[in-house]
């Protein structure tokens, strides 16, 4: 928070998707007014996105609640939920990285979430590592994933290029060597050894099929 400010300046933001199915931008300010004159905030912006998906990462008036934050016009970006301020778990830690070194405290209302409180800064940082381990999880996941299909023979990755492989086997039944028949062909002969050992192990795995 700006040591300077005595009276610490606040922006709210609110976010509707849609104009139905109960959701209510005055109901998030009305809740945020209040929090702000129960703290001694003065609020300085009110900024509300309507009829934009939380699945979208620029969105006008966020954009513009950043901008005060990055100007050092405002000490406190607050907002009724999360989910109404950032599209996913990644882009809120995120933002309250950048919010954090901008001397920009955050708050959530639902969530009961104040950075500028040491409880605040604890919650803020389980969330934080909870997010790095699921991370982690998922790259773990993944690449288990990658590593069974490999053990079975199968490509992982950008699809292979086609290669007629005839002229090269053909090459190779007269006796002419690898290198000599991977230049022959235009192949290098790292390609040529590993396309001819995935033809000969699909033809082992279709024998004993």
């Amino acid at each position: 928070m700006n040591l300077r400010t005595l009276t610490p300046r606040v922006a709210l933001y609110a976010r509707v998707s849609t104009t139905g199915h109960g959701q209510d931008a005055a109901m998030q300010l009305d809740a945020l007014r209040q929090a702000a004159r129960d703290r001694g905030w003065q609020v300085v912006a009110e900024h509300t996105d309507t009829g934009e998906s939380g699945a979208k990462r620029d969105r006008p008036e966020l954009a513009r609640v950043m901008q005060l934050a990055r100007s050092h016009a405002v000490d406190v970006v607050a907002v009724w939920r999360f989910d109404r301020f950032a599209r996913s778990t990644s882009h809120l830690l995120e933002a309250l990285d950048e919010l954090g070194r901008l001397g920009v405290d955050f708050v959530s209302l639902r969530e009961q979430i104040d950075t500028s409180t040491p409880m605040g800064k604890a919650m803020f940082t389980i969330t934080a590592a909870v997010a790095e381990l699921e991370r982690d999880l998922i790259r773990e996941r993944v690449q288990a994933g990658v590593d069974r299909a490999r053990a079975a023979g199968k490509h992982c990755g950008r699809p292979l290029r086609s290669i007629d492989l005839s002229g090269a086997e053909r090459l190779l039944a007269e006796g002419v060597g690898l290198r000599q028949a991977a230049r022959m062909v235009n192949l290098p002969e790292a390609t040529l050894r590993r396309r001819l050992a995935g033809v000969r192990q699909k033809g082992v795995a279709n024998d004993r099929a």
